[in-house]
């Protein structure tokens, strides 16, 4: 009886052998570094056939060498109409944000996730790229794309999309910047300041995001988005001690303890 029970557990096991196999994408999918990548996926896919290569050319999984570091860019569209530095972000949820703001907060069920307004983060990414190309910072243009399953509940601004809604983006720009040949010579030197894809590469800008984010000499305000500085309390049981609060006082009243 229980050599029967056995072999018939086994034989389900086998007939529904997708259904394991599916599971376990599933379960690998949520890694914080494959779920990044299948994101950087579904944009290249959509930037290669939404557009066609009618609208330029792209150059994906940037590294380019800064004052302070290295950073990377998801994708660099180099068009007629400019340069399009792209973010990707695959994010499920409900997310609330704004331009100023320097915290965006994801609402998954019943829990709430702060994460970087990625409009900031792609600023220094339009910086490398401005400064790498000696173009006018006027023609580098900045969008942040969601894939993923998220739903905006706040308004956003025109360059923060939703998966398609990309292609609409970049087709919005119809004031021609460069020729063709021009389009060329820049994607070259774009390719060319590339730093090249490799383990001691990545180990090196991963190391550089570490120190940077370890230990802000001076953080933004978490409310309205402007710098902190620093202040000292003048009564009350915290009379003496300094604090971050917002340059923006009285305005805005946000206050952030000193770590």
């Amino acid at each position: 009886m229980d050599i029967d029970l056995g072999a018939a557990f086994v034989n389900a096991a086998l007939q529904f052998w997708w259904a394991w196999i599916l599971g376990a994408l599933v379960a690998v999918a949520r890694f914080p570094k494959v779920k990044g990548w299948l994101g950087e996926l579904w944009v290249r896919l959509i930037l290669s056939f939404g557009l066609g290569g009618q609208s330029g050319r792209v150059v994906h999984d940037v590294m380019l060498q800064t004052a302070d570091g290295t950073t990377q860019i998801d994708h660099v569209l180099v068009s007629r109409f400019g340069v399009f530095v792209i973010e990707t972000k695959n994010m499920r949820g409900w997310i609330f944000g704004s331009e100023r703001q320097a915290q965006w907060t994801q609402k998954l069920y019943r829990r709430s996730f702060r994460f970087q307004n990625p409009l900031r983060q792609n600023y220094r990414h339009e910086r490398a790229v401005a400064e790498v190309l000696g173009v006018d910072p006027g023609q580098i243009h900045s969008v942040v794309v969601f894939v993923g399953g998220s739903a905006f509940k706040t308004p956003m601004p025109d360059n923060v999309v939703r998966g398609l809604g990309l292609v609409s983006y970049i087709r919005s720009f119809r004031d021609e910047a460069w020729s063709e040949d021009e389009v060329h010579a820049i994607l070259a030197t774009l390719q060319n300041c590339a730093l090249e894809r490799s383990r001691q590469t990545r180990r090196a800008h991963v190391e550089g995001l570490r120190e940077r984010h370890a230990a802000p000499s001076t953080p933004d305000c978490p409310k309205c988005g402007s710098a902190m500085v620093r202040r000292k309390a003048r009564k009350g049981a915290r009379a003496g001690q300094e604090f971050w609060g917002c340059s923006q006082y009285p305005a805005c009243r946000e206050t952030k303890a000193l770590p």
